[in-house]
Parts: C-alpha cells; sequence; structure tokens
C-alpha cells in the first residue's frame, strides 16, 4: 500500500537515521533542560508525562530530501540518498508543548529575537558526528500556534524504537531533521545548533556549489533548511504506466503546505503541460484539512492516444502560496518543490 493512500499513516512510514537506532530504557532516561533559562531542569519519562498538559498535533513531517529523486533526473544529479515522493508522514503526535517546558525553565526571551532551542541526541555515534543535533528559532518554539512538543505517543501508541521511543521534538512545517529523535537535551543559546547537520547538511546551496570542494565556501554562509516549501505529488498514475483512452484516468496524489501557512485550499491538474488547469477534490472532509497536515486529492481526467503523455499538479496553501513549476537545483538536492508530475505515459 502507498504510504500516501490513507490520511493517517499507520504502516510504511518513512524512516530517516544517520546511524543505528538506540534501544532506550525509559524508566532511567531524563531530558535535561539548559542554556538560557533560569533553572537547570532534568526531567523524566514519567514527568513529562504527568507534570505537563499534554497536546495534540496532527501534521506531516518529511525529509528535507523528499523528490531528490525527481530533482536528479529532471535537473542533473546531486548528492544524496535517492528518495522518491514517499519520505513523507501524516501522523497524530502527543506530547507536552516544548513552549509549557521552556515557561517551567524560565526562559527569558527578552533580547533572543533571534535565538534558538537546540535539540540533541547523544545516544549513537551518527556517521559524520558523534552525536545528532538540530534547532529551531526560539520565537517559533514558543508560540503557542507553532504546537512544537515533545512527543511521547505517535498514532495514540508509545513512539516505536526507530521513530525516537521514548520522547523525541515534533516541530510541524519544518524538515523532518529537526524533530530529532531519542531526545537527550534541549539547550535555548544564541545561535542555531553547531551540529554537523545542522551546518553542513540540510541547506539549500546556491548553484555555484558544484562539486563538495566548491560547497565548502558556501556552507557557512547558507542559512540551514527551516520551513519546508509548498508541494504536490502525482502518486497515481505512476510514471511509465500504460493506460486506456476509453475510460476516465483517475488521478490522485498528496499536497503539502508552505511551513506554517497552511492548510492546502487547491490542488490543480493540468495535461497540456501547465496551459490550462482544472481543480482536483481534496478528500476526506474538512475535519482532515489541518494547518499542518497533507491534503489527499483526486480528480479524473482524459488523455489522447499517444506516447509521452503527462499529468501534472499544483498546490495552493491558505498563505497564498502557489507551487511553483520547477525550483532552483541545488547539490544535496533537497526541498524539491516543482510540479508533482505523472511522466511518459502510454495511452492505448
Amino acid at each position: 500500500m502507498l504510504t500516501f493512500e490513507s490520511f493517517i499513516t499507520q504502516k510504511g512510514a518513512y524512516d530517516r537515521n544517520h546511524g543505528p537506532i538506540p534501544h532506550i530504557d525509559a524508566d532511567g532516561h531524563i531530558l535535561r533542560i539548559d542554556g538560557g533559562v533560569t533553572e537547570v531542569l532534568e526531567l523524566s519519562v514519567t514527568q513529562l508525562k504527568h507534570d505537563f498538559p499534554h497536546h495534540e498535533v496532527t501534521c506531516a513531517l518529511q525529509c528535507a530530501g523528499n523528490r531528490r529523486h525527481t530533482m536528479r533526473t529532471l535537473l542533473k544529479e546531486v548528492d544524496g540518498l535517492d528518495w522518491g515522493d514517499g519520505a513523507v508522514m501524516n501522523c497524530t503526535w502527543k506530547g507536552p508543548r516544548l513552549r509549557d517546558i521552556l515557561l517551567r525553565a524560565g526562559v527569558n526571551t527578552s533580547g533572543l529575537k533571534y535565538a534558538h532551542v537546540a535539540f540533541a541526541s547523544f545516544q549513537v555515534r551518527c556517521q559524520e558526528a558523534d552525536w545528532y543535533g538540530g534547532s529551531i528559532e526560539l520565537e517559533r518554539a514558543m508560540r503557542e500556534d507553532g504546537d512544537v512538543i515533545i512527543a511521547l505517543e505517535m498514532n495514540g501508541r508509545p513512539l516505536p524504537f526507530n521513530h525516537g521511543f521514548p520522547i523525541r521534538i515534533i516541530a510541524p512545517g519544518i524538515a523532518g531533521a529537526r524533530s530529532v529523535k531519542w531526545l537527550d537535551r534541549i539547550t535555548v543559546q544564541a545561535n542555531e545548533s553547531n551540529n554537523f547537520y545542522q551546518q553542513y547538511d540540510y541547506k539549500i546551496l546556491p548553484p555555484g556549489a558544484t562539486d563538495k570542494e566548491a560547497a565548502k565556501q558556501y556552507w557557512a554562509v547558507t542559512p540551514a533548511i527551516q520551513d519546508m516549501p509548498i508541494n504536490s505529488v502525482i502518486a497515481v498514475p505512476q510514471d511509465d504506466e500504460t493506460l486506456s483512452s476509453d475510460t476516465h484516468i483517475t488521478v490522485k496524489g498528496y499536497a503539502l503546505p508552505q511551513g506554517d501557512q497552511g492548510p492546502v485550499t487547491e490542488v490543480e491538474v493540468s495535461t497540456d503541460g501547465g496551459e490550462t488547469w482544472m481543480d482536483a477534490t481534496i478528500i476526506d472532509g474538512a475535519e482532515h484539512r489541518g494547518k499542518w497536515c497533507w491534503a489527499l486529492w483526486e480528480t479524473t481526467v482524459t488523455l489522447e492516444k499517444g506516447e509521452g503523455r503527462r499529468v501534472l499538479s499544483r498546490a495552493t496553501d491558505a498563505g497564498g502560496n502557489v507551487q511553483s513549476a520547477c525550483p532552483q537545483w541545488n547539490l544535496r538536492g533537497v526541498a524539491y518543490s516543482g510540479y508533482g508530475e505523472a511522466r511518459n505515459l502510454r495511452v492505448v
């Protein structure tokens, strides 16, 4: 089953890790909160379960490299794992708000407008570093409507080991790399995380970074990805399928809002290369059109007989962001957000 055939991803959730999966004893696990706070906290998992109100958020979580294969094949070669269109999942997460934890620690936001909240996991050595970390802006973390939580549950159950048991960060709308799993420490600090995966990965490098050597001059001056762009994908039909011209052809897929600009408000489909567009139907009802969620959509089209036919999709969100035809190439192949496309269709 395709991971986006149901609104909530129960099976086939994408799983990206930069090292082995630790199996942590929740009873002995401690989360430390330090840095720009008046009181350093050391909280057990039991305290996180019982000493703070819990908040539930349903959101799409996606790898920054989602659709990297499309950038690689349509534009030019990139450096990174060859993700297709499925490095995304839409799940319901539950746990205390990060905001409430930071307020308990006495975070002082005055003079810290551009500060970050850094997350760290020291459980295992990673491929490129001794530990894994990332950070988001403090302002986003402190917004009640930012819905950033310390998750203990995924889809009504304790987190699976491969998704961060016993605790992880969930930062909706932001690249999945910042939703650190197996969370050990939270630090309020003046600058973003100094971890390798914040400083030397998950960045939209400029076109001048044509290879790893050329990229060296750009890493320090290129901002790390935070909000993910608006996007849509065609799941059915798939590239290279043979279809019948005698019936209406079903087209369906998913769409994602940009950052915190959700929900998705419109998905359109084109069969003439983007000259004209027709509305698709966002399915599953209004209750599933949350700010952070993906939208599942479908429509039917007709295609003339022949080779090399294609169908395009584009999304619009509540913030007025409209998906563009093709983004700029970047070496790491991240944040690809060109039109969704089913290519090389044969219609008989």
